[in-house]
């Protein structure tokens, strides 16, 4: 039987972007079938929800701002009927949504129950990733292998996870630590997590509303760590 995928995408402010991801999501692959896309507009002030809608995505609202948040938002809305399994995508096109297949294969064969899209050098095109990017990976790989030991090079946001998982992580970051909990409380539960290489490009327009500015950089890396420390801790 094929896994049944649910798809959420937090958005604020995407409108230009998001058309081009929801195209290009596959719809099916070996071994599950995508079921939905959960579009949560994190309090947009442009056209967002009105795109998402005219792409046949569900669109949720989270007027609040905060990526945890929206997430939060989003997995709220599939808890009447949950998927098997579900995907996290941001919205700005700098993930390749075609890559989805790639995340889901080791989740089908059994071998995952979270699996992390890696956005390792060499996929990455020049100028996707800043300096405080690299620096807050680094660290809180280091940090996963101290706390864990495991093996971590990435906290990037393209990722899947089976249903039942996700619900026992009890996830409840707000903001910027939200992917940094996910690994972590999979690690203090010894979940099997998976890397799998992905791409990932410059952003089409603008820049990330978190590592685009040093304020948002050190607020992301101070929340990261701190986030491992209180998972380690039992928080």
């Amino acid at each position: 039987m094929s896994l049944v995928v649910d798809v959420v995408i937090p958005a604020r402010d995407e409108a230009e972007s998001l058309p081009a991801v929801l195209a290009a999501l596959p719809r099916s692959g070996d071994g599950w079938q995508l079921r939905r896309v959960c579009v949560v507009d994190n309090g947009s002030r442009d056209a967002t929800a009105a795109v998402a809608v005219r792409a046949g995505a569900e669109v949720v609202s989270e007027p609040i701002a905060g990526y945890g948040l929206a997430c939060l938002a989003g997995i709220a809305a599939l808890r009447a009927d949950p998927p098997d399994a579900v995907a996290f995508l941001d919205a700005d096109h700098s993930d390749d949504p075609g890559e989805l297949p790639r995340l889901l294969a080791p989740l089908v064969a059994g071998e995952a129950e979270l699996v992390i899209g890696a956005r390792v050098p060499g996929r990455r095109e020049p100028g996707a990733f800043t300096p405080v990017q690299s620096f807050g990976n680094a660290l809180a790989g280091a940090l996963l292998r101290v706390f864990w030991g495991i093996a971590a090079t990435d906290l990037g946001p393209f990722r899947v996870i089976r249903w039942q998982t996700l619900e026992a992580l009890a996830m409840r970051d707000r903001d910027f630590g939200w992917t940094a909990e996910m690994q972590a409380r999979a690690a203090h539960q010894r979940r099997a997590i998976r890397e799998v290489p992905v791409s990932y490009r410059r952003r089409p327009r603008g820049r990330s509303k978190i590592a685009g500015t040093l304020t948002g950089s050190v607020r992301a890396g101070w929340k990261i760590v701190t986030t491992l420390i209180r998972v380690r801790l039992g928080g």
